[in-house]
């Protein structure tokens, strides 16, 4: 891992997160006093999952649980190294899904509604919701985007995503653009700094701390199920209201069009209704034929 680091093909978020995972699996096995690979098989690994939900479920922000098939395909790689070397015949571990896979299969946006109290109850963390709202950014690249990567001038932010490591340019919303513009001129900032700071400490905001701050502003809006990720959603699921097609989305969010068919088009509401008023206004086959005009009626007379 410490080598495709170095190559720039694996995120060190990704490496922190092996290595959380792989605590955890240690843990419990010094819990059951096992020691030998021979003792780790499908019933031993199966006994870690429902272990590690109930660990899971008892800290906060636990989130039902969901990094279980993450967790499970961490565990199922480490372990395919190990049949790869020939220290055990077979992976005792049974994958989970598709990490980072929403079990109800599709996008969460946030209503018309919810966003309107987010908004109005957005202070003192105005600049992490319109950075959200307008860029669809991942948490972990919210809080790491620097003054370097924001061109005030195209109004443009050009970053490489952490996940996919995929460059993403993005079109600056126009009231984002105003944000930016007055912090840049509070803070005169140097290029490598943050731009989203706490406001409770002044210090580089956290991915952690970005989560308590936007679950906290749903709460003051009334909003309990805030969280960033569902900002990326919500403007995936804005574009195609507001009529860009999957390649669009695809591009803004740093995604495949794959996963933009897969995620967000599926029928939630917004896209239900967008369809449903397609449907009441728009001149269908019926319509159109009532606005055909009958052609004219030829009639062949014989000669006298």
């Amino acid at each position: 891992m410490a080598q495709r680091v170095k190559l720039g093909r694996l995120s060190p978020n990704t490496v922190d997160r092996y290595n959380h995972t792989l605590t955890e699996f240690e843990i419990f096995l010094a819990e059951q006093a096992v020691s030998a690979l021979r003792d780790i098989r499908k019933p031993f690994v199966e006994s870690f999952k429902v272990w590690r939900i109930a660990r899971i479920k008892s800290k906060k922000h636990s989130r039902g649980a969901s990094g279980l098939p993450l967790d499970a395909a961490i565990l199922h790689r480490a372990f395919s190294f190990a049949v790869e070397n020939e220290m055990v015949e077979k992976n005792p571990v049974r994958l989970e899904g598709r990490p980072g896979e929403n079990p109800e299969g599709g996008a969460e946006p946030f209503s018309s509604d919810e966003l309107l109290l987010l908004r109005r109850h957005a202070e003192p963390d105005y600049l992490a919701f319109l950075l959200l709202r307008w860029t669809g950014l991942r948490g972990s690249d919210a809080v790491k985007l620097t003054w370097a990567e924001v061109n005030l001038s195209s109004n443009e932010i050009d970053r490489v995503t952490q996940k996919r490591r995929k460059r993403v340019v993005l079109p600056i919303h126009s009231e984002l653009l105003f944000a930016l513009e007055l912090e840049r001129d509070r803070r005169h900032p140097a290029p490598t700094n943050r731009v989203l700071l706490n406001p409770a400490t002044g210090k580089p905001m956290t991915r952690p701390r970005l989560y308590e701050r936007i679950q906290s502003m749903g709460r003051r809006a009334g909003v309990p199920t805030a969280r960033p990720h569902r900002f990326r959603d919500t403007l995936a699921v804005d574009m195609l209201n507001r009529g860009a097609n999957p390649y669009d989305v695809a591009k803004m969010l740093g995604d495949t069009i794959n996963t933009v068919e897969k995620h967000y088009m599926p029928f939630v509401k917004e896209l239900r209704d967008r369809v449903r008023n397609i449907l009441e206004t728009g001149v269908g086959l019926e319509e159109l034929a009532q606005k055909t005009p009958e052609p004219p009626q030829i009639t062949t007379q014989k000669p006298n």
